[in-house]
């Protein structure tokens, strides 16, 4: 008997574990990795030549960092790897891959599909976020890492989230001026967030040592405040930040770049193109895959693990990556799988379990500011791509009864840009509820579109054209 076709969708945290976990049970797993090198967002590797130390790359994280990376290096001998290929489309037993730089594509049969997809940046449109010099915290974060340079001179943060404070402390590391931390959420968290937060001590007390070498080295962190404008021009692009603090003060910041973001949105659109059912996470205010306790989607032979389905951090990526592996061998009857999968099982539950309540704790720490969407000016730009505005949508609204997110698409189309609607998304869908007077999760989610991310089309053999002509 031929052993299973499994496919691994991503390198970082949760799909290193997941390939290792394949390995050592005997498998050669394909592995599809967007970036150049392994790592993912979070562990992003500097490119060859650059000569930057891990501690300074990463800081709190560096050992966490090289050993993902160190455990990869050792996967290659035993892996069929496809670094710099975009996974683009699923259908029943394939995965669509591209090579976005010549446009060559393949199809890949696969008995078990790991989608290891993770996260990107949550944002929330800022009256001027369309102007030059407006970056999200994880693309700032890129610069830092794999450019070895700032976004900016002058460089203001501004969002809510660990990620916050991480990439503020980063950039202030490498000697960047950091202009402000602005952070929307409150200066005390509720109660109920505590408990959740206590569940990782450690991981508490590198977030509050953040703060506070943040504001040791003269950094104004602000907490509470409301975005008022990011202010600037055409010609000249941002040139500060405009926001009213807890007491109610209008202040104002110069800047001639601003980092944006909130928390992080799962990149769940090969879970959607596959066919999974979805659900709406209410404390997030997002819509997350389905999947049960060990990371099987809704269709079978389909396994989700890490940030692209459960927003629990790199820990908590690299155990779910390694359940779902396990899981996928489980269900396939490989003996050595199924064997570690009952041997390894409870205890990765247990750790997702903790995780689980520290995600819950950093929700209530950080709330998502749903209600700025509202407040938004009718001027204010929502989709950096289409230049569609707040009034845009809400004119969608009020004249052709746009109240599911969708339809607001088709008329205004918001979230039909480069993006995919991964920058506007969630803010649009927070305005159209506003403006219908209707619950967030009535508004539904922006469907998943094949190709999930543009690509070279030429007329070479074996296409990504030769593809989509397949699935029309």
């Amino acid at each position: 008997m031929s052993a299973p076709r499994v496919v691994v969708v991503g390198a970082g945290p949760a799909g290193t574990r997941a390939a290792q976990a394949l390995v050592q049970a005997g498998l050669r797993p394909v592995v599809v990795d967007e970036g150049r090198r392994n790592g993912g967002q979070i562990y992003r590797r500097q490119p060859e030549g650059f000569k930057r130390g891990y501690a300074q790359l990463y800081d709190t994280e560096a050992a966490k960092a090289r050993a993902v990376h160190e455990d990869f290096d050792a996967l290659l001998p035993h892996i069929d790897y496809r670094p710099n290929t975009l996974a683009w489309n699923v259908t029943a037993g394939h995965l669509h891959v591209a090579q976005p730089d010549n446009g060559e594509a393949e199809s890949l049969p696969f008995d078990a599909l790991l989608i290891c997809s993770g996260a990107s940046d949550r944002l929330m449109p800022v009256a001027g976020w369309h102007r030059a010099g407006c970056y999200s915290l994880g693309a700032s974060q890129i610069a830092l890492k794999a450019q070895a340079c700032a976004i900016g001179a002058q460089v203001i943060f501004m969002g809510s989230g660990p990620l916050l404070y991480l990439v503020a402390s980063q950039y202030l590391k490498a000697g960047a001026r950091v202009e402000a931390v602005l952070d929307t959420a409150p200066e005390r968290p509720p109660l109920s967030a505590l408990g959740g937060l206590l569940s990782r001590p450690r991981l508490l007390w590198r977030g509050l040592r953040l703060v506070a070498g943040l504001r040791a080295a003269g950094v104004p962190v602000l907490k509470g405040v409301t975005p008022i404008e990011i202010e600037g021009s055409a010609d000249h692009g941002v040139t500060g930040v405009r926001v009213r603090d807890a007491s109610g003060q209008e202040r104002y910041f110069d800047g001639d770049a601003v980092a944006l973001g909130w928390h992080l949105r799962a990149e769940s659109q090969l879970a959607d193109l596959a066919r999974c059912d979805f659900r709406f996470d209410t404390a997030s205010r997002q819509w997350l895959p389905v999947i049960d306790a060990d990371g099987r989607g809704s269709v079978a032979g389909v396994y989700l693990a890490g940030d692209g389905a459960r927003l629990l951090g790199a820990d908590g990526a690299e155990a779910a990556g390694r359940l779902a592996a396990l899981a996928a061998m489980s269900d396939l009857g490989h003996a050595p799988g199924v064997h570690r999968y009952l041997a390894d099982r409870d205890g990765l539950r247990r750790t997702l379990a903790t995780m689980d309540r520290f995600r819950k704790g950093l929700i209530g720490t950080f709330p998502w500011p749903h209600a700025q969407a509202a407040a938004l000016p009718d001027n204010a730009v929502v989709c950096r791509c289409e230049a569609v505005t707040a009034g845009d949508l809400r004119r969608c609204v009020a004249e052709s009864g746009s109240r599911e997110l969708n339809r607001a698409k088709a008329f205004s189309r918001v979230g039909m840009g480069r993006c995919q609607g991964r920058y506007c998304g969630q803010g649009a869908a927070e305005l159209v509820a506003a403006a219908a007077g209707v619950p967030i999760e009535l508004v539904g989610r922006m469907r998943g579109q094949a190709p999930v991310k543009p690509l070279l089309m030429t007329t070479r053999e074996e296409t990504v054209q030769d593809h989509v002509g397949e699935q029309a």
